[in-house]
């Protein structure tokens, strides 16, 4: 069992307002964010469902590090959608529309993403139409 996922982003609040917008139809949303100064490293801000964060970004990354795979529950078909329309018009590039990729599983329906740094961002809903 995962109780939080972070990495480190080049551009935080450009990425941070990426999320914000993406992850809204997800019902996921900004949850706790730490500054710099609290931290004595760098900027943190925490997404989630409810009142514990359990995605995280972090300030200080490079834009041409390794990339990583994030995948997000989605209620239903709808939110993969909204999921991918809102990264879309947040200033995320299309790397795989919203479909069945039943290579998965028959009602495995995902929509990836590609974050501002190049992160693989997935929504996906695992149940029957």
């Amino acid at each position: 069992m995962i109780d939080h996922i972070g990495f480190p982003v080049s551009d935080f609040e450009r990425s941070k307002a990426f999320y914000t917008a993406a992850l809204a139809p997800l019902g996921y949303g900004l949850v706790m964010a730490v500054t710099a100064e609290e931290t004595g490293a760098a900027a943190h801000a925490g997404f989630g469902a409810g009142p514990k964060p359990d995605f995280w970004i972090g300030s200080g990354g490079r834009a041409d590090a390794l990339r990583v795979h994030v995948a997000f529950v989605a209620a239903d078909r709808a939110a993969v959608d909204a999921f991918h329309a809102a990264a879309l018009a947040a200033g995320g590039t299309d790397n795989g529309a919203p479909g069945l990729r039943p290579h998965y599983h028959p009602n495995y329906y995902g929509a990836f993403v590609l974050d501002p740094d190049g992160h693989n961002i997935e929504a996906v809903c695992h149940r029957p139409a």
